[in-house]
């Protein structure tokens, strides 16, 4: 039994559905790219990391609950196994076998990712205005929101100063949080296919590509994020 339940953690992690869908920016060629934002991995899970103010806009409970922080993490996952204090083969098949509700886990982030996230694998980037706004939008979108458009608190996150939040979606085996993380990527102008994007390796390896190709070419390499 534990043998199959480390073989299933990792399918697990990663795996969630989402019914936000990629938002297309503005074609910015040539624009700078200034927006700093992060694509972390934390094992087999993957997020963002992005500046707080303008996604506290859209969503006035995250100033509220989170106040100044500089940044914000968010990750998507299923409900139950995500908020487990400890994961159990129950909570583990539960989510497998068939499609199961949603979080989104939030955390203040106090100072760049980078530096706050130590033993985990954390990529910078640089986005423009309209490639940002548009990642903003997804994430905005992921959240469940209700009739009043507030989004809707659930338990205190699993790290740091953190809060999970009732999200859009269904979780499931064949559609994964790295695949939420693609579709951001999509949303952020990356060209990004969600289909084998299971893994967090596999989302990990293609932006430091993405980055590394973009980083030779001008007028990016100008404002890339190094």
């Amino acid at each position: 039994m534990k043998i199959i339940f480390s073989l299933l953690i990792p399918f697990l992690l990663s795996a969630c559905f989402s019914e936000s869908y990629a938002v297309k920016p503005v074609d910015e060629s040539h624009t700078k790219r200034e927006k700093e934002i992060y694509v972390v991995s934390h094992d087999w899970h993957t997020g963002f990391v992005v500046p707080a103010q303008q996604i506290q806009a859209q969503l006035p409970r995250l100033k509220e609950r989170f106040g100044d922080t500089p940044y914000i993490e968010f990750g998507w996952g299923d409900k139950e196994f995500y908020q487990a204090e400890k994961a159990t083969i129950g909570t583990t098949l539960s989510a497998i076998i068939w499609p199961t509700e949603s979080v989104i886990h939030a955390v203040a982030v106090p100072e760049k990712a980078n530096e706050y996230f130590l033993n985990s694998r954390v990529i910078k980037l640089c986005l423009s205005s309209a490639e940002y706004s548009s990642l903003i939008s997804f994430i905005s979108n992921s959240f469940h929101k209700n009739k009043k458009g507030e989004i809707l608190e659930l338990q205190s996150g699993i790290y740091g100063d953190s809060q999970f939040y009732k999200a859009v979606g269904n979780f499931s085996l064949i559609n994964t949080c790295n695949k939420w993380t693609a579709r951001g990527l999509q949303s952020a102008g990356m060209d990004i296919s969600t289909t084998f994007k299971l893994t967090a390796d596999s989302i990990m390896n293609y932006v430091a590509a993405h980055k590394q190709t973009k980083s030779n070419i001008a007028p990016y390499s100008a404002a890339i994020c190094r």
